[in-house]
């Protein structure tokens, strides 16, 4: 290892494992390690970090990201050499913080795979090295394990004392700050022969004072498994008066440990500390030795032998680890790439990794998210299903099905999202809120699902409707309602409501058609996508969603169609409240006049006010499918006239948005050019915006809104506070909602690009946030997609963002054009040159119709996207019936369902 400012991380096989120099003089650093079980930690370089199963059950201290350098708390690991040299294995002492920048300085390096985590690090002076490696096993415990192996790199022997010391928060994040003495003297300390165990007597936070029935525990032992030489259980003790965590008395004077106890409480009303004290060992020159750590949370008392007997020694430690490291290769394998730039594709593995990681951390437990308290949003719900689909498929009906239990009768949703899959929970703060865009993107993901798999019976399945105290888009209170009356739905007559999700889809977007402000775009409500537009509840408009809305309207059309065609439905059974959604079929309202909408909107309220009659109607499904069309069509003519704003030299954008005044947002102003890209990105993704309007924009946004350093802005600099739009524009320009390169909308704006045929641009888009975020010494992150990046190109708020999702998704079905067709295979490649490799190959493996595929093309001339063509198809080496559709081919489902579900089937496509 040399002693040089780390230039970035390195690759360092074909599956993504990388490595990183000099990580010390990285701020923001810290990497994820999880299971399925519950367990969710963090550490950093120096491991730092925390672990928790939840937001009540921190094992060590909650911190957010300032914590990684301002707290002393870590995972640390001291050495103390017999001289009186002190070290600290994880580089956590003042005197190593102090040495940083001299010639004293530990040489460190980071490895990491899926999900593992190597801490490197050397001091040639004292002639020691360590390597502390840390995972959390796939198993059912909620356990994170680190191994540490101290090598002597001396001539001569030393003799060493080693001390793991580890505080023990055992305690609710509300604690941190409310009451953080007080809720130490619930403490109960228990010592065994192998750690330290907490248990608090109660818990004492939000949910009242009860008896707790959870403990904590940091145990370790050799690597032969034998068990310490004495504890450290109390904090205070060990640090001595006057020390601390970075420079404690019991480390540095050599204090002799409390002796171990099996089972036994130790002491009471006192902060916790995994101190433990191993015995003295003695290494000859280049020889190592190892320990074990285990931290634990469990129900009620831990069952410390269990623990210890499955991960309490080297070996153990071991060959749990590389059975680790094949159940994530195993996950994230699902889908790879194959293109001319091996980084790249390696690169994307960690992309692939961040949707699993969002479904189990939620958007909660990594230093830079250091809010809520744990689970996902309702948007995060559908947009996390989208990689799912193509991860996991199996799973994905279940949960398309479950959510679908959040929708209200008035096409608004629930917004408190239970720990079980369909649990929804009337708002616990009883704030009424109301996202305008949430009703979007249900249909989006149920359609991606409807393509890969065929299902169309899953739109004929029922599902309840949630009911909470709230109604009318959470204008009115429904005072008839009890917390003890439930959330569901129910019919006059006191039975629980059920409809098709069909029915729950169409609400969803019926709903805000009419939901419109003055310009007659829908409302904005509480926000839309960008949570930072919260202000402009009265008469904001989201121009950009009411784009998205018409897509999904014109979408819909179809599908009904799709079903008469090929289920043979001629009528659509409905709720008897909803006919008057269907306005055209029933009486007519004006599209011109705001007032016409609003009427029709009241009259439903009235008709359905969170309840029904339990009855239903039949629709014709033709005619409904025209109402639809006809809605979609008036959006979109709308749209053309009304907010396009043209620019000079060819340029022209769409207006996204009106503020809290009705004012338009954006356009040319005397300060300068007002623009968003959000409101480009649902014009392009639905074809609102013409075939003739599609080079205006995006010159426009490459000139307002590309910045090199950054990539490409949220929105242009639209100067000071916006108290009528939202909370976004007090933040700085250009951090987070307010300017910053918000990975979301940039990959969604590529999506949209390569939708409409604009390849090469789309490609530009995509492949600058690749280079942007692998860019380490401007953006400071492992690899994988930040949420998004800031004035000075770091990457920030990282691994826990939906962007990683519409990324997968963006190159299985754009750029690898490997998509459905109500559950046929289409092929549809919008590769470009530079992404077949030298021989002119590009490949894909993913999953379709329950087959592993090896999708490969073929392409020996190398030509550029749109100077070839699929010639032909082969599977398995035979040559494949395919259909020629626009763009691509389609090979039939029941060809692909045909196949062994074992194995991986090779599909070879020749591009000429």
């Amino acid at each position: 290892m040399e002693h040089n400012q780390a230039k970035g991380w390195k690759f360092t096989g074909p599956e993504g494992d990388f490595r990183l120099e000099n990580p010390d003089r990285s701020s923001y650093l810290y990497f994820p390690l999880v299971n399925e079980a519950g367990m969710m930690s963090t550490v950093t370089p120096k491991l730092h970090g925390m672990a928790t199963s939840g937001h009540n059950t921190f094992l060590t201290p909650p911190l957010s990201v300032e914590d990684l350098h301002v707290s002393r708390a870590s995972r640390n690991f001291w050495v103390r050499l017999e001289d009186g040299n002190v070290w600290s294995a994880v580089g956590g002492s003042a005197k190593q913080n102090a040495a940083l920048y001299g010639e004293e300085a530990d040489v460190s390096a980071v490895e990491a795979g899926f999900l593992w985590h190597k801490a490197i690090r050397e001091n040639t002076q004292l002639g020691l090295r360590a390597e502390v490696t840390s995972f959390v096993p796939h198993s059912g415990d909620k356990v994170e394990l680190m191994k540490i192996e101290l090598t002597n790199t001396g001539t001569s022997s030393r003799k060493l004392t080693a001390t793991a010391a580890v505080p023990i928060y055992a305690r609710s994040a509300d604690d941190l700050r409310d009451h953080r003495h007080v809720t130490s003297l619930l403490n109960r300390i228990y010592t065994t022969g192998y750690g330290v165990e907490v248990q608090p007597a109660l818990s004492f936070d939000e949910r009242g004072h009860k008896v707790n029935h959870t403990s904590y525990g940091v145990f370790g032992a050799g690597g032969n498994g034998e068990a310490p030489a004495g504890l450290f259980p109390v904090q205070e003790d060990f640090i001595g008066e006057g020390g601390s965590l970075d420079w404690p008395e019991a480390v540095v004077l050599n204090a002799a440990p409390a002796a171990g106890r099996d089972g036994a409480m130790y002491e009471a009303g006192y902060e916790a500390l995994g101190g433990i004290r191993f015995a003295d060992t003695e290494l000859a020159p280049q020889e190592s030795v190892s320990y074990v750590l285990v931290l634990a949370i469990g129900g009620d008392r831990l069952d410390v032998d269990g623990l210890m007997n499955a991960y309490g020694s080297a070996a153990k430690f071991d060959a749990m680890l590389e059975q680790n490291k094949a159940f994530w290769a195993e996950k994230v394998g699902t889908v790879s790439f194959h293109t001319g730039d091996e980084d790249a594709d390696r690169w994307m593995k960690w992309v692939t990794l961040q949707p699993i990681l969002r479904r189990l951390y939620g958007n909660s437990f990594l230093p830079y998210h250091d809010y809520g308290r744990g689970g996902r949003g309702w948007r995060d719900l559908w947009q996390d299903c989208l990689a799912l689909l193509i991860m996991e498929p199996e799973q994905v009906r279940s949960l398309l099905l479950n959510n679908y239990a959040g929708v209200r009768i008035d096409g608004s949703n629930a917004t408190i999202i239970g720990q079980k899959p369909g649990e929804f929970i009337a708002d616990r703060n009883n704030i009424p809120r109301v996202w305008m865009d949430h009703g979007a993107w249900p249909f989006l993901t149920t359609m991606l699902y409807l393509d890969m798999s065929g299902d169309l019976d899953f739109l004929l399945q029922e599902q309840s409707y949630f009911r909470d105290v709230f109604m009318n888009r959470c204008k009115k209170r429904d005072l008839t309602w009890e917390p003890a009356a439930g959330s569901r739905l129910l019919t006059a007559g006191g039975g629980e409501y059920r409809g098709t999700i069909l029915e729950h889809i169409l609400l969803q977007n019926l709903v805000p058609f009419f939901n419109v402000g003055k310009h007659n775009n829908i409302l904005l409500e509480g926000a839309d996508w960008n949570d930072g537009l919260d202000m402009g509840p009265d008469q904001g408009e989201s121009v950009a969603f009411t784009s998205f809305y018409a897509s999904n309207l014109m979408d819909l059309s179809k599908l009904l169609l799709d079903l008469k065609a090929r289920k043979g439905l001629t009528h659509i059974e409905l709720a008897e409240e909803m006919a008057v959604l269907f306005d055209t079929l029933t009486d007519a309202a004006d599209y011109e006049s705001v007032e016409s909408k609003h009427a029709l909107l009241e009259r439903y309220y009235a008709a359905a006010p969170n309840k029904v009659s339990g009855q239903t109607i039949k629709l014709d499904i033709e005619q409904a499918a025209r109402d639809l069309a006809a809605k979609a069509e008036w959006i979109i003519q709308h749209m053309r006239k009304a907010e396009w704003i043209e620019g000079k030299e060819g340029e022209g954008w769409f207006n996204g948005y009106y503020n809290n005044d009705g004012e338009r947002v954006e356009g040319e102003t005397p300060d300068g050019v007002r623009m968003t890209l959000t409101g480009q990105v649902f014009p392009l993704m639905g074809h609102v915006a013409s075939d003739a309007q599609v080079p205006g924009i995006i010159a426009s946004v490459e000139r307002h809104l590309l910045d090199p350093k950054i990539g490409y802005r949220l929105n242009s600099n639209f100067g000071g506070i916006q108290q009528n739009l939202g909370r976004a524009f007090g933040f700085a320009f250009g951090h987070k909602e307010n300017g910053a390169m918000f990975s979301h909308m940039t990959i969604m704006y590529g999506n949209a690009l390569y939708k409409r045929g604009a390849v090469s641009e789309g490609r530009k888009v995509l492949e600058s946030l690749y280079r942007l975020s692998a860019d380490f010494p401007q953006s400071r992150i492992y690899p994988g997609i930040p949420e998004y990046i800031n004035e000075r190109g770091r990457g920030m708020y990282t691994y826990l963002t939906g962007s990683a999702s519409w990324l997968l998704l963006t190159m299985v079905t754009e750029v690898f054009g490997v998509k459905g067709k109500l559950g046929d295979l289409c092929l549809m490649p919008k590769l470009t040159k530079d992404q077949f490799d030298s021989e002119g190959s590009a490949a894909i493996h993913t999953l379709f119709a329950g087959r592993k595929l090896d999708i490969v093309y073929l392409n020996r001339e190398r030509a550029d996207f749109g100077a070839y063509s699929v010639r032909s198809v082969t599977i398995n080496g035979q040559e494949a019936a395919i259909q020629p559709v626009d763009g691509g081919v389609l090979v039939s489902r029941e060809l692909l369902e045909q196949l062994s579900a074992e194995g991986t089937h090779r599909i070879e496509v020749v591009l000429n």
